[in-house]
């Protein structure tokens, strides 16, 4: 009998409602936050178990530092990075393997949670979190374009960077859509330049530096310079800081007539 009542159906209205819980540090707040503003689904949808963030290791970068060797197992302590290797015992700094985001991320910290787990993180280094784009906005405009160039010379078209972003979720993306086809789906330069210019806007307000997209290129575009050139713009032109706040909306995704300086919208 109890087999039986086991596997009884239920009405979905008689169902409880299923709550979705997640372990999020700083950056997954934000990209959290961004959902719940673009109503992709309720608050109560979720259970935020918020937990403090150091960094996290670029896989990439260790495997550089340590000559291409296997890991076998790793330890932190303090500072270091001790493991255990295919070429042997092997220590290397933690901030020298950190993720570039990591190194000047402001929002170590959870934003919003329903559970607290450990003490609050202490601050990495905000204050250089824009030298890089200080560098490439000193640069002349054709520099800057060449730049731009000869990074997407690199780009293979893999879609690594799309799938790995927490903002990208569109049911069907630009890239395939055909009616109107707005890219091609080969590996023409021009297309190439385009499907990353488009998604490069679309990350208006909405890209929270998780470096996702960086970490799992397989080329090593360097996408982050781009994405904080424009959250740069972005904090500078509408004091917006993507993922910040639930009552921050993106500046792209609202607008309100009170505060639009342009009064010819209104009287043309």
């Amino acid at each position: 009998m109890a087999h039986k009542n086991s596997q009884k159906r239920v009405k979905p209205e008689d169902r409880k409602k299923k709550v979705i819980g997640v372990v999020a540090r700083g950056c997954t707040t934000r990209s959290l936050i961004i959902h719940l503003q673009e109503r992709q689904y309720e608050r109560d949808d979720v259970c935020i178990i918020g937990v403090p963030c150091d960094g996290y290791v670029d896989g990439k970068g260790l495997k550089v530092k340590i000559g291409g060797a296997d890991i076998v197992e790793g330890t932190v302590d303090g500072g270091q990075l001790k493991m255990k290797t295919s070429d042997g015992d092997k220590t290397v700094a933690l901030k020298d393997v950190l993720a570039e985001c990591c190194l000047t991320c402001r929002f170590n910290n959870p934003i919003i949670s329903d559970v607290m787990i450990g003490s609050p993180a202490p601050a990495m280094n905000p204050d250089a979190e824009y030298n890089d784009v200080k560098e490439f906005e000193a640069k002349s405009i054709e520099e800057r374009w060449a730049y731009f160039i000869k990074e997407m010379e690199k780009c293979i078209r893999c879609n690594a960077c799309r799938q790995a972003c927490p903002s990208c979720y569109c049911p069907t993306c630009f890239v395939e859509q055909s009616q109107p086809q707005w890219v091609g789906i080969g590996e023409d330069k021009t297309d190439t330049q385009v499907f990353q210019f488009m998604r490069l806007y679309h990350m208006v307000g909405r890209c929270v530096d998780c470096g996702s997209c960086v970490s799992v290129c397989p080329m090593g575009v360097d996408l982050r310079k781009f994405l904080k050139k424009i959250d740069k713009d972005c904090f500078e032109m509408f004091s917006n800081r993507a993922g910040s706040s639930m009552e921050d909306m993106p500046p792209l995704g609202k607008y309100d007539e009170h505060h639009d300086k342009q009064d010819f919208i209104y009287n043309p």
